[in-house]
C-alpha cells in the first residue's frame, strides 16, 4: 500500500511537468501542494525523500523564465516589505553566530521566499487565487478530516500529529494551520452552488476544528477563539452565526475527555508549567540577545551557548516557540519590526480590498475572500505568539492572495463608470 502511495505521487508529479512548462500558474499550484500537503510523507518508501519540490520548483522558474508573463510582482506595499524582510535576512546571515547553520537554514527559507514572489508575480487574476485557495484547502483539510475523525474515533484520548519532519509535523503546528484553513473553507462555500459541496465543507470545517482540539494545543484554542470571533464580526448573518457559536462550542468542549480539560485549564496557571516556563526564558533569551547585538543572532540560535549568554536560566535550553520572538532573536528588532509591517500591510490591503469591492457584484468574492484571510491571519497572529513557525509558507501565499485581489479590484476601479 505504501508503495502505492509512492507511485502515484510520483506519477502525478511527472505527469504535471509538461503542464507546468505550459503555463507557470500549474508550478505555483503543484508547489504549494507539495510543500503543504507534503503528500509525498504519506508513504515509506522512496518518494519521502525524492526531490519532487527541488523538480517543481526548476520548471516553475523555466517555464516563467520563458513565458510571456509578468516576472514581477505587481507594486504594492506589501511586496516591498516582503523583499525588506527577506534582503534583511541575508544581511543578518552575514553576521550569525553560528554561520554554517545560519547559512544552511538560510539556503530552505530563501526557497520559500523566492516561490512566494513567483505566486506573487503570475497568480493573477480569479480563477487562479480560487485555484490556490482550493489548494491550500484540500492539502491542509486532508489532514483536518483525518485528524477529526482520529478524535471521534479515540473519543478525543489520544493528540492529533501532523506529518513527520514537516513544518505542521507537531501537534501545536497541525493544530495552527488547521485554524487557518477553516477560513478559506468557509470562503469556498460562500463560492460554490453544489449543495453537496456546501455540506462536505462544513463537514470539513467542524471536523478541522475538532481535530484542532484534538491536538491538545493550548495556543490552537486561543487561536481559534480570535479567529471565530473576527468571522463572526465579518459576517453578513451575526444572528445566526452567534447562535451556531453558542450551540455547537459547548457541544464540542464537552466531547472532550478529562485530561483535555485539566491541559487547558494549565493556561491559567502557566507558572507551574515547566514548557511554558521554558517559552518565557527562551523569549528573555531572544530579546536579550536582539539588544546586545543589533543584526540578531541568525538562522538557528537555540543553542546552549547563546542560552548561557543570554537567558534567566542558562540550563533549559528551547526553540523560541513564538514567530515574535524568533524573529527578534534571529534578525534583531529591525526584523522584527519589518515581519510585523508585513502583517500589518497584509491586513490594511486585505481591508482595503473590503471596503473597495463591497458595492460591486463582480467583485463581491474577493470581499468575501479578504475577511476570511484576515480570519486566518488573526488565527495565526495569534496562535503564532507560542509557536516557532516564522517560516511557515501559508501566510506567504496568503499574502500573495491578497496583493493578486488589490491589482484586481484597482483596475476595476480604474475602469468602472
Amino acid at each position: 500500500m505504501t508503495a502505492m502511495r509512492d507511485i502515484l505521487v510520483t506519477l502525478i508529479v511527472f505527469a504535471s511537468l509538461p503542464f507546468i512548462i505550459k503555463n507557470p500558474v500549474n508550478g505555483v499550484l503543484m508547489w504549494i501542494w507539495i510543500s503543504v500537503m507534503n503528500p509525498h510523507t504519506q508513504g515509506w518508501g522512496f518518494a519521502t525523500t525524492f526531490p519532487f519540490a527541488q523538480i517543481i520548483a526548476v520548471t516553475t522558474l523555466f517555464s516563467l523564465v520563458t513565458s510571456r508573463m509578468p516576472k514581477m510582482p505587481p507594486s504594492s506595499a506589501v511586496t516591498i516589505a516582503l523583499l525588506a524582510l527577506v534582503t534583511w535576512m541575508n544581511i543578518t546571515t552575514l553576521f550569525a553566530i553560528f554561520p554554517a547553520a545560519s547559512l544552511a537554514q538560510l539556503s530552505k527559507v530563501m526557497k520559500i521566499m523566492l516561490m512566494s514572489l513567483v505566486a506573487m508575480a503570475i497568480i493573477r487574476d480569479r480563477e487562479d487565487i480560487h485555484k490556490m485557495i482550493w489548494i491550500l484547502v484540500i492539502s491542509l483539510g486532508f489532514y483536518g478530516v483525518k485528524g477529526g475523525l482520529f478524535t471521534i474515533r479515540g473519543g478525543g484520548n489520544f493528540r492529533v500529529w501532523g506529518p513527520t519532519g514537516t513544518f505542521i509535523g507537531g501537534n501545536n503546528e497541525i493544530a495552527l494551520a488547521l485554524v487557518i484553513v477553516i477560513p478559506l473553507m468557509r470562503y469556498l462555500q460562500q463560492s460554490c452552488d453544489q449543495r453537496w459541496l456546501k455540506h462536505a465543507l462544513s463537514a470539513a470545517m467542524l471536523l478541522s476544528a475538532l481535530a484542532a482540539l484534538g491536538s491538545y494545543s493550548r495556543g490552537a484554542l486561543l487561536a481559534i477563539a480570535a479567529m471565530m470571533a473576527l468571522m463572526w464580526l465579518k459576517s453578513q448573518r451575526k444572528m445566526l452565526g452567534g447562535l451556531l457559536i453558542v450551540l455547537l462550542t459547548p457541544l464540542a468542549l464537552l466531547f472532550m475527555p478529562d485530561q483535555w480539560s485539566e491541559r487547558m485549564d494549565s493556561i491559567g496557571h502557566y507558572q507551574a508549567d515547566t514548557s511554558a516556563m521554558g517559552r518565557i526564558n527562551a523569549w528573555y533569551m531572544a530579546y536579550n540577545l536582539a539588544k546586545d547585538r543589533f543584526f540578531g543572532g541568525g538562522f538557528e540560535v537555540a543553542e546552549p551557548l547563546v542560552f548561557s549568554l543570554y537567558a534567566p536560566d542558562p540550563t533549559d535550553v528551547h526553540a523560541a516557540h513564538s514567530i515574535y520572538f524568533q524573529a527578534l532573536g534571529e534578525h534583531g528588532f529591525i526584523g522584527l519590526g519589518l515581519y510585523l509591517l508585513l502583517g500589518i500591510l497584509t491586513w490594511r490591503s486585505a481591508a482595503w480590498v473590503v471596503r473597495n469591492s463591497h458595492h460591486d457584484l463582480e467583485l463581491r468574492w474577493a470581499g468575501n475572500l479578504a475577511r476570511m484571510i484576515q480570519a486566518s491571519l488573526i488565527g495565526f497572529a495569534v496562535g503564532g505568539a507560542f509557536l516557532s513557525l516564522l517560516y511557515f509558507d501559508v501566510p506567504y501565499y496568503l499574502m500573495a492572495a491578497v496583493v493578486a485581489m488589490h491589482a484586481l479590484v484597482r483596475q476595476r476601479l480604474q475602469v468602472r463608470p
